[in-house]
């Protein structure tokens, strides 16, 4: 039997704003300053404008999250009126519960939350997470993008694995559990890297995850284990393009790297910004509105002119 939904001791409000897609990005990371997980919706049938979300205590940094909304409208150019709703905690988390039924990935994968039944798959990897931090996101069509594209990659054995920005940690469990590997697991926030660790033990993978705090390719113990044979950076598309040098000088020769968090449409701005470094396209998955990419670094990079 299920266990009931766990109440939660603070009344809870749902923040949103509502944005051109140009926007999304900015505001994004504003309201993810504050909120363990935002989600983006379509908020008109034309796809031109997106909602996007997050669940917090009432009260909870409201400082910070005007300061970074400001900071929003000061890079994106657009200004949005931040809506308020008062959220049941329990009714939140029951509707949590029930957006994420148990899902099948691809050939390989199951994911399911912890509120569902102890299930057994014969033919499957199954990746249990707390459904009520981990799923909510709004980016589960990456996170299907990269099992997949994991799929497709594996019969190359890559031995020194990468997640950076590893969130709730699935993919790199995935890649743990599927390719026999120690995985090193980085994120920026805490919360993230305390979350990836609970649900690397609730998945007997503690052994196979090192999970650690850390602010991308500046991290120590990144920089020490590299280079890397399979990077996958499930983020955001600016941040990838900024990052694409690093990864590049960080990627091994034949090495692959996943990369996701980003809209169909911002497919050519980060495949130009990793083309210009050398690695070359193989793969494109697409999960609804998102996008996953699948690049490698060939054994000899082409001598600059």
């Amino acid at each position: 039997m299920a266990p009931p939904p766990r109440r939660h001791a603070t009344a809870l409000e749902t923040v949103s704003v509502t944005v051109p897609e140009s926007a999304v990005e900015a505001y994004e990371s504003a309201i993810g300053t504050v909120c363990t997980t935002v989600g983006i919706f379509e908020a008109n049938p034309e796809g031109t404008l997106w909602r996007v979300e997050g669940v917090k205590d009432v009260g909870h940094r409201d400082d910070e999250l005007e300061t970074a909304l400001t900071l929003a409208q000061l890079t994106s150019g657009t200004a949005a009126p931040l809506e308020r709703a008062e959220t049941e905690a329990e009714g939140w988390l029951a509707r949590t519960y029930e957006a994420f039924p148990e899902q099948e990935v691809g050939q390989r994968f199951v994911v399911r939350g912890t509120h569902l039944p102890d299930t057994h798959n014969a033919t499957r990897i199954v990746l249990t997470l707390d459904a009520g931090v981990a799923f909510g996101s709004g980016e589960h069509g990456s996170t299907r993008g990269c099992l997949r594209a994991l799929e497709y990659m594996a019969h190359r054995k890559p031995r020194r694995i990468l997640d950076l920005g590893c969130g709730s940690g699935i993919l790199a469990m995935a890649a743990a559990a599927l390719l026999h590997q120690k995985v090193l697991a980085v994120d920026i926030e805490p919360w993230s890297v305390r979350v990836s660790a609970e649900n690397a033990a609730r998945n007997g993978l503690s052994r196979a995850l090192t999970c650690r705090l850390g602010n991308g390719w500046r991290t120590p113990e990144i920089r020490r284990k590299a280079p890397y044979d399979l990077v996958f950076a499930n983020i955001l598309a600016r941040p990838l393009c900024l990052m694409a040098k690093d990864l590049s000088l960080n990627l091994a020769p034949g090495g692959t790297v996943i990369l996701a968090g980003l809209l169909r449409t911002q497919i050519r701005m980060v495949l130009a910004a990793h083309q210009r470094q050398g690695l070359v396209l193989e793969k494109t998955f697409r999960e609804g509105d998102w996008a996953t990419l699948v690049l490698r670094k060939p054994y000899a990079l082409p001598q600059a002119a």
